[in-house]
Parts: C-alpha cells; sequence; structure tokens
C-alpha cells in the first residue's frame, strides 16, 4: 500500500462526533441542519466536528440554507448534511436523504457518505486534479463500499430492518459542481433564471430514458415491475439498504409466499442474477459561470408537485424580495405543502453570490398560465382529499398541528395568492 499524503492523513486519522441539535417549531415542524466547522450559528447544528489542517478552506462566498418539513406522513423520514470542510481542499459539501421503511439507513448514510466520499477523493487532491473520470469512478466506488457496509449492519443488527435510503449529494467549488446521484431527489442549478436540471429520478415506470434503462435492468436480473414497483413493491429504483432486494430476494420471495401476494410455482420460474435495487451512483459536473446564480437541491417531496421552472422562479422571487436565502428556503418548503404535498421535504439552497438581488428587474407573470396553474393545484387537491379520505389507511392519519387549514383550503389559498398581473 502507498504512503498517504500528509493531507489525506490527516483526514483520515481526524475526531468525527455528532452533536446534533433541532431548531423546532411546535407548529410548523421544521428542523433545520447545517453544519458548520469551528462556529455554530444560531439554529443550526455541528454534527460534524472536524479538527483539518487551517490551510484548507471551503468555498469563501456562498450563502446556504436549508429546511426539512414534515407533512402528513406519520414520520419524519428525510434527513440532510451542509458541510464547509476544511479536509476538502476549497469545496463544500451537501446531501439529502429520503429514506423509506424506517430512520436507520438514513442515520447511516448522514454519519458515513461524506466520510467515505472525502477519503476516496483523497481529501480533495483527486479533485484538484480535475479528472473527471477518475473522479467518477472514485464515487462510485465510495457509495458501493457504505451500501455493502449499511447491508452488513443490517444483517447483524438483530432485527428485522427492511430500510432503505436514497441519497444525493453534491461538491461545490468556486467554479465547479459535482453531483452524485441515487434516487429521486433532484438537483437544479438556475443560471440567469433559466432551470438546468442535472439529475434524473431513479424510478421504476415512465417513459423517460432514464425510467426505460431502469426497467430493463430490473427485468434482467430477474425482477418483475408491477403499477410501477419493483415485485409490487418499492417505487424506486436505486438506494441504499433495502435488504429483501439485494442479499436477501430469496428470503423475499418465501415471505411473499407466506403473505399470500404469490405463489410458489411463481418463485419455482424466477431466477435472480443481478441486485433489483443498486446504489450505484449517476455522477455529474456542471462549470459555474458568471450565470450560475444558486443550486437547489431537493428530495421529491417538493419536485412531485413543483417543476424546475417554478421552482427556480419561486426562489428568485424570494431573494429578490428579502435576499434570505434560509427564508427563501423554508417559504419553498411551505408552498409545496400548500400545493398538498403528501412526503417529507428537505431544501438545501446554496446561494452563490454572484447576484446582486436587489437590482435583479422583476419577472412578468403570465396571468393565463398562472390561472391554469391555480385552477390545476385545486383539480389536484380535490383528488388528493378524495382519494385520501376514502382510503383505509387514512383512519390513521393525524394532521399536522396548524396545518389542516391547508388540507381543504390550501389550493384555494395558493390559487388566490397566484391569481396576480
Amino acid at each position: 500500500m502507498a504512503l498517504l499524503s500528509q493531507q489525506l492523513q490527516t483526514f483520515l486519522l481526524t475526531k468525527i462526533g455528532c452533536n446534533s441539535v433541532y431548531k423546532t417549531n411546535p407548529i410548523k415542524n421544521k428542523k433545520n441542519l447545517v453544519f458548520n466547522l469551528k462556529e455554530r450559528s444560531k439554529g443550526s447544528c455541528s454534527a460534524i466536528a472536524i479538527d483539518a489542517p487551517p490551510a484548507l478552506t471551503g468555498v469563501a462566498g456562498i450563502r446556504w440554507g436549508s429546511t426539512k418539513l414534515q407533512g402528513p406522513r406519520e414520520e419524519m423520514e428525510d434527513d440532510l448534511v451542509i458541510v464547509h470542510p476544511e479536509t476538502l481542499d476549497g469545496f463544500s459539501f451537501a446531501a439529502v436523504f429520503d429514506g423509506h421503511g424506517g430512520l436507520s439507513s438514513v442515520k447511516f448514510l448522514r454519519e458515513e457518505l461524506y466520510r467515505e466520499c472525502v477519503a476516496a477523493l483523497q481529501g480533495g487532491m483527486l479533485w484538484s486534479s480535475r479528472d473527471f473520470n477518475s473522479i467518477m469512478r472514485a464515487l462510485e466506488k465510495a457509495f458501493k463500499n457504505v451500501d455493502t457496509r449499511l447491508l452488513n449492519w443490517l444483517e447483524t443488527s438483530g432485527e428485522e430492518d427492511e430500510s432503505g435510503a436514497t441519497a444525493t449529494a453534491m461538491f461545490l467549488g468556486s467554479d465547479m459542481l459535482l453531483v452524485a446521484h441515487v434516487g429521486d431527489s433532484s438537483v437544479v442549478l438556475s443560471r440567469s433564471g433559466r432551470p438546468e436540471m442535472l439529475t434524473n429520478p431513479h424510478r421504476p415506470y415512465g417513459k423517460n430514458k432514464v425510467s426505460l434503462q431502469e426497467i430493463r435492468r430490473i427485468r434482467e436480473a430477474g425482477g418483475w415491475i408491477v403499477d410501477g414497483r419493483i415485485c409490487g413493491d418499492i417505487a424506486i429504483s436505486r438506494a441504499f439498504g433495502d435488504i429483501r432486494f439485494k442479499t436477501k430476494k430469496n428470503e423475499m420471495l418465501e415471505k411473499g409466499v407466506e403473505e399470500g401476494r404469490w405463489s410458489r410455482k411463481f418463485i419455482s420460474r424466477l431466477k435472480f442474477s443481478r441486485d433489483l435495487i443498486i446504489a450505484h451512483p449517476d455522477v455529474f459536473q456542471a462549470p459555474l459561470g458568471s450565470d450560475a446564480e444558486f443550486i437547489l437541491l431537493a428530495s421529491d417531496g417538493l419536485w412531485d408537485y413543483m417543476n424546475s421552472s417554478e421552482a427556480v422562479s419561486f426562489v428568485r422571487n424570494q431573494l429578490r424580495q428579502h435576499g434570505n436565502v434560509q427564508l427563501a428556503c423554508e417559504s419553498l418548503a411551505e408552498a409545496a405543502l400548500d400545493r398538498c404535498s403528501q412526503d417529507n421535504i428537505s431544501i438545501v439552497i446554496a446561494d452563490l453570490g454572484q447576484t446582486d438581488w436587489q437590482s435583479l428587474p422583476e419577472e412578468q407573470q403570465n396571468f393565463l398560465y398562472e390561472l391554469g396553474q391555480a385552477f390545476a393545484t385545486i383539480g389536484n387537491g380535490s383528488l388528493w382529499i378524495n382519494y385520501n379520505f376514502s382510503y383505509p389507511m387514512m383512519k390513521k392519519w393525524k394532521p399536522r398541528v396548524g396545518t389542516e387549514y391547508r388540507l381543504w383550503y390550501g389550493p384555494l389559498f395558493f390559487a388566490a395568492s397566484h391569481l396576480s398581473v
């Protein structure tokens, strides 16, 4: 084994601990997590404390905002991290995790993914080489290593833990953005108000190129898809954890027979050749020129109810009004909830500090477009209400304190707020 550089040795010998402090509003139930080094700002936490060489710094001039908002779900299974490390030469790190089936996988990723990625990038030295192919291979290996360790941990935990989680991470430098993506969260870059979607959701349904590739991969691995769900179970095709679709596929089949979901004759014809769900990341890079305004990273709780153009326009209008990135982040999450988002919502915004928001001319709203969007929102809200209140599981659903009005009147308020010329 070759000797490690002093910089990488320093990182690997770093003491990493967790001291999470959540800023919680009893009405809005928000939990804002911002990971800082050295200092802890009001309402934020220092969950990853790193003693790093003073010569290495994060990216100056970038303003961060983050928020987590629990929708009508019974549990908050989203999480996010923002790290301004002194172990990555001139780069900051942010990630959003969207869990399912429990919190175990999310908690594991929150602690381990960043550490593994930085080790793979050799403390930032590999990034400095600007060799994208080497960087991509390093991050692919890091994601695979984390998933292997997570699966081993889940299998030896002594409990039947079938949790999983998606992860979308970004490394942000002064002139370059790198994204490593697994799952259905998304990253959007605003270039002079034009949204540039940098990721594609990994889902086993849809007609787009990525979805068709995922469907083919799953079927070639021996799996099947029912109503957009792998084995009729899960509607995500790439994730960490989810042990029943990886190392315990046969056990999953036997359990399905016991529960009457399929017959023994059916599973006798099946032969798995690979994992049905994988944690292999799509890795992208995007140059940050003078037209780059901000980066928006969010879970699907936002994107399922607001497209990239709407989200970018919303954030730009917010920053034009008050310039507060944190407030813009929280307002965006509330807007998604007003559109009857049924999921947890996690959002990270990085304002790159290249835009004078106060001098930016106000965007002209298209009245007919906004009117159509408003009535579409009302229709979606009505369908959501009718469906969910006829569904037996809604007997167990309890609205968050202070949000009952959104269930019935939220779409109307949202529509009224958008009918402006």
